[in-house]
């Protein structure tokens, strides 16, 4: 009679086996994805890359002329002129994949060499329409100057020189070229102040930019002393 009132729990049990099954599962995928971690290498530009892809992406840009919110640099010339580098740099990964972007002077000065086919129209002086979002970035980032620093961008294309090693006298596809570009950058609501263009002795389809990270005070002295330089 007491065996009806107190079962004894059989011998194998199906469920305990299927917990054990389940459990041993779980373990195996918790250690597949440690293994993943532990083997796995940071690399930043990847990141930055990816991270600057999803923001241009899901970004939304303020109409030219509008008041410049898209960069804030941190106190500090070096600080911010690295924050400065790292904003530009981010924008020609995303934007113009075939770029060469190289820091020479860390919170100082970088160099971006490309063709001129990523700019231009083929044979025309015209930028491309689908740079010109990029160009309103490029704007906005040279605008954000905090006090007592300002952020310049040197605009340099390869032309031909003639045999005397002279320009040629006429107006070439260069030198509208770089007249064009400025005046785009000054229309996306760049500092009048922070653009300059050039010729340099060289392949036509190579441009480079240098953009320049100084203190107010260092351009100011250097001014001046051209002038007392002048006066003499």
């Amino acid at each position: 009679m007491d065996q009806y009132l107190t079962p004894t729990a059989p011998s194998n049990d199906s469920r305990q086996g299927t917990v054990i099954v389940f459990l041993s599962l779980f373990l195996m995928v918790l250690g597949f994805f440690i293994v993943l971690v532990s083997i796995s290498t940071f690399e930043p530009v990847k990141s930055k890359a990816v991270m600057k892809s999803l923001t241009s992406t899901f970004a939304t840009f303020q109409p030219t002329g509008a008041k410049k919110t898209d960069f804030t640099a941190k106190e500090g010339e070096v600080l911010g002129g690295q924050v400065f580098q790292e904003k530009i740099t981010g924008l020609f990964a995303t934007a113009i994949q075939v770029a060469k972007v190289e820091v020479v002077k860390p919170g100082r000065l970088m160099r971006v060499q490309l063709p001129a086919r990523a700019v231009f129209a083929e044979n025309s002086a015209a930028v491309r329409e689908s740079i010109l979002p990029f160009l309103d970035r490029i704007a906005a980032a040279l605008g954000g100057r905090p006090p007592g620093i300002r952020f310049d961008m040197e605009f340099v294309i390869g032309t031909p020189y003639g045999k005397d090693g002279m320009l040629a006298e006429h107006q070439t596809l260069e030198q509208s070229r770089a007249a064009g570009f400025a005046r785009q950058m000054l229309a996306r609501g760049a500092p009048d102040d922070s653009i300059a263009i050039g010729l340099a002795p060289g392949d036509s389809e190579h441009i480079t930019i240098r953009f320049y990270v100084r203190q107010t005070d260092d351009i100011r002295l250097e001014f001046l002393e051209r002038q007392r330089a002048g006066s003499r």
